[in-house]
Parts: structure tokens; C-alpha cells; sequence
């Protein structure tokens, strides 16, 4: 295990409460604690943040998301598990994740018009960033 770097949590409480206090918002947002927790885990799935994969995980099941349905977000395309809402919203957190190579393409961005209000996409993309922010912040300072 490796050694924390800094304790970020400690020495700037209040940036890291406030990037926590945009997740405590989107909980209560439209979109439920489940869906938010969906697209964390496929965030910290493709950083690969081992802390907040062990978090989010716990919280889906917490939740009530089935063992199946979590072993099969790493390959939500391919699976009959996931209806076409959560699977654009899915695209479009790997898309933000991943931004450097996609550019959030457009297409993207246009299946959550099939599924979700302007405000619910805000809510989708605050979350996505904000996860993406504190998986930086975990892997960076080695809080894994």
C-alpha cells in the first residue's frame, strides 16, 4: 500500500467539502442517488481510483443496484442490463472522462436529448466532472 502523499482532506477541508457538497446536491437531484452512483462508478472505473471504486460499489448495493448489474458497468454496451437512458448517460460520462481523445463528440451529447431535460444533463455532467475532480484528487495524493 502506498503512503498517502498529503492529506489533502485535512489540510484544504473546505475545497474538498465543497467539491463533496456538489455530490451531496446531486443526491437529492431528479436523477436519485442510484443514477449518480451509476456514472461514479464508471468514472472511477476508467481512472481506475480503487478508493472510489470500493465506495461507490458499496453505496449502489447499499442502494439496491444488483451484483449483476455492477459487474457489468465496465461493459455496459454490451449488455441487456442497462435500458437506452442509462446507456447514453453512460456514453456520455465516458466521453467526458476520456475528453482528451473524444472532444465530447456530438452524437454523444445528442442521445441525452432522447432521455434527459436540459437540467437533468447539467446534473449528469456536474456529477461526471466532479467525480472525475475527486478521482484526480485520491490517485494524485495517493489516498487510494
Amino acid at each position: 500500500m502506498e503512503t498517502i502523499r498529503l492529506p489533502y482532506y485535512t489540510l484544504c477541508p473546505e475545497l474538498t467539502n465543497g467539491l463533496r457538497s456538489v455530490g451531496a446536491l446531486l443526491e437529492q437531484s431528479q436523477l436519485g442517488i442510484r443514477f449518480i452512483e451509476l456514472l461514479y462508478m464508471r468514472v472511477s472505473q476508467i481512472n481506475d481510483c480503487k478508493f472510489c471504486l470500493k465506495l461507490h460499489s458499496k453505496k449502489l448495493i447499499e442502494a439496491g443496484e444488483t451484483q449483476e448489474r455492477l459487474q457489468a458497468i465496465a461493459h455496459w454496451r454490451l449488455s441487456h442490463l442497462f435500458d437506452e437512458r442509462e446507456k447514453s448517460a453512460l456514453g456520455w460520462a465516458e466521453s467526458l472522462t476520456n475528453v482528451k481523445d473524444t472532444h465530447a463528440p456530438e452524437q454523444d451529447f445528442s442521445l441525452l436529448k432522447n432521455h434527459f431535460s436540459d437540467v437533468e444533463i447539467t446534473e449528469l455532467t456536474f456529477a461526471i466532472v466532479t467525480m472525475n475532480a475527486l478521482n484526480r484528487l485520491a490517485i494524485g495524493m495517493r489516498n487510494v
